[in-house]
């Protein structure tokens, strides 16, 4: 058998990859337009004393501000790693995807908080022309961010699934739909703005024809900002899975094991341990216990091989020993339980 090098790809080239160049340029250009958009409104919602209006201008602050936390975090990401950080940044990616969501929660709170105050006083008013002007201009905005952030980057290269982004539930034959975490989660956020701006836009048109229903605006900020929050569910799912070592949602613990004892030579296995250092790096580190008679390099080989094929590990870390009677009966070499 061929000699196995424990490195299936070959070093990375420094800097960005191809995957994340268009993700920064996707965030810049979105950053860009956000900010924009973003002073209109403050402008807008100012002149027609809209709270609906300037809570739409503080959804986009807070895209502007996490979309540049992302930007930060992709440069991050490109450091190479050290002797206290041993994967490197990459995780850095899922921080500001985490940073994102929870700045959206902070700012749609205080913004729930002013809509109940608006509901219990009305001595406000509304101008409604320059409300329904603004929030038309809005919808665009985020019809053009949303657009953006969306469109898809270059073709990709399956040889290491660590670069590209790809949902926690999709397998690696499925299609991206978004260049990786950080854009993901400035997508998220302007569906979000894009609902509530839809909102917003609504109320305009009945308070410009109908200006005695101005509560409105605070009813339409109460209602989309709950959807706001309804949006940064999946985000927030995967980064709390990644955060807590869970295995990938597109990797099972027992399909992964099945292939390890398939090996020609393997007993049993333990110590089976997989995880996502990011969305789309995949690890996964195992004990075999062989036969006495079997190659340990022709196993650990093999083992490794199918794992890369089969499961799409971007690392890989097995320790072959030889089988004793004596594991069966070991409490550490248990699988664990069902959660």
């Amino acid at each position: 058998m061929a000699f196995h090098h424990c490195h299936r790809d070959p070093l990375p080239q420094p800097g960005l990859t191809p995957e994340r160049l268009q993700a920064r340029r996707q965030l810049y250009a979105a950053c860009a337009v956000c900010f924009v958009f973003m002073a209109g409104e403050v402008v807008g919602g100012y002149l027609a004393h809209s709270l609906a209006i300037m809570t739409d201008a503080a959804h986009l602050l807070a895209d502007v501000g996490s979309m540049m936390g992302s930007l930060f975090s992709l440069w991050l990401s490109t450091r190479p790693a050290t002797r206290t950080m041993t994967f490197g940044w990459h995780r850095s990616e899922t921080l500001g995807a985490l940073a994102s969501v929870v700045s959206l929660w902070m700012v749609t709170g205080i913004l729930l908080y002013l809509a109940f105050i608006r509901l219990l006083h009305s001595d406000y008013h509304i101008e409604g022309g320059a409300m329904l002007l603004t929030a038309s201009i809005a919808v665009c905005a985020n019809l053009l961010m949303a657009f953006v952030l969306h469109h898809p980057g270059p073709p990709h290269s399956h040889g290491s699934r660590g670069a590209e982004y790809a949902p926690l539930e999709q397998g690696p034959g499925e299609p991206l739909p978004l260049g990786n975490t950080s854009v993901r989660a400035a997508f998220v956020h302007v569906l979000g703005d894009l609902l509530q701006s839809l909102g917003v836009l609504a109320a305009s048109i009945l308070i410009y024809f109908k200006p005695q229903y101005k509560a409105a605006d605070p009813i339409s900020t109460f209602l989309f900002s709950i959807c706001a929050l309804g949006s940064t569910a999946p985000t927030l799912r995967d980064v709390l899975r990644i955060l807590m070592e869970g295995t990938p949602r597109s990797v099972g613990f027992e399909p992964v094991r099945d292939t390890l004892l398939a090996v020609p030579g393997v007993r049993a296995t333990h110590e089976l341990h997989l995880w996502a250092l990011t969305l789309t790096y995949h690890v996964a580190s195992a004990h075999l216990a062989i036969d006495s008679t079997a190659d340990p390099e022709a196993v650990l080989a093999e083992a490794s091989s199918r794992l890369y094929s089969r499961f799409g590990f971007s690392s890989c870390t097995l320790q072959v020993e030889q089988y004793q009677p004596e594991m069966a009966q070991c409490l550490r070499c248990r699988e664990p339980p069902q959660a």
